[in-house]
């Protein structure tokens, strides 16, 4: 299916952006006009973990031009298996300064914006203010389901995806008119059915394996909405 993309190109490359994206700009199914696009594109990620880290990497050298991450963690050393942007000299730090160094250093084009918190009922439509799409892979039921009802009643289109060892859905929701003032609501799944115990999350496989997998997909459907980047 053909979507209109999110966002408007903008109006020039600086000598930096031609040298690189030299080799998008070489793509037919890309060109010029749809980097311009990603140069305008804000993407904001709601979590910097196992499915976020590697997407934030991928987006940042594709040339989305601001980057928001949203996380209220520190990086551990049990992370560093699989939240690939994270590295031994930021253990400790927080997540969203982690992501802040290793993306200007992947691509000083980028903008980033840290939001160390944890979206909540009161926050979630001002943390998503003013982004044209929302990456969601967060690791709890209860942050997933706001983070949508959020970009539902923002109108933002919202791509989430989630591991369970080694299975894992990806999905793109494209946005509505916003619905007005109304807060998202606090709610959850049916609690029965999820998994408990230590590495049942909604995104706590053990390996690399999944996520190498299911990122792609989530980063790939998020360019492919930010612009007209071929989906397929």
């Amino acid at each position: 299916m053909d979507l209109a993309p999110l966002v408007e190109p903008a109006a020039q490359f600086t000598d930096a952006e031609l040298r690189r994206y030299a080799r998008h700009l070489n793509v037919p199914e890309i060109g010029g006009e749809d980097q311009l696009r990603l140069k305008n594109a804000r993407v904001l990620c709601v979590g910097a973990g196992g499915l976020g880290s590697p997407a934030l990497l991928y987006l940042a050298a594709a040339g989305v031009g601001t980057l928001g991450v949203v996380d209220d963690d520190a990086v551990d050393a049990s992370n560093l298996q699989r939240q690939v942007i994270h590295g031994g000299t930021a253990l400790g730090a927080s997540k969203t300064a982690s992501v802040a160094a290793r993306i200007t250093d992947l691509n000083p084009l980028v903008r980033v914006v840290e939001n160390r918190e944890r979206v909540t009922v009161d926050n979630a439509l001002e943390v998503l203010a003013g982004y044209d799409l929302v990456l969601g892979g967060t690791d709890n039921f209860e942050t997933r389901y706001l983070v949508s009802d959020a970009c539902e009643l923002a109108g933002v289109p919202h791509v989430w995806g989630s591991i369970l060892r080694f299975d894992g859905p990806v999905l793109g929701v494209l946005g509505r008119a916003p619905r007005g003032p109304s807060p998202p609501a606090r709610r959850g799944p049916h609690r029965h059915r999820a998994p408990r115990g230590r590495g049942a999350g909604v995104e706590r496989a053990d390996g690399p394996v999944p996520r190498s997998i299911l990122w792609p997909i989530m980063s790939g459907t998020a360019l492919s909405m930010s612009s007209r980047y071929p989906d397929r």
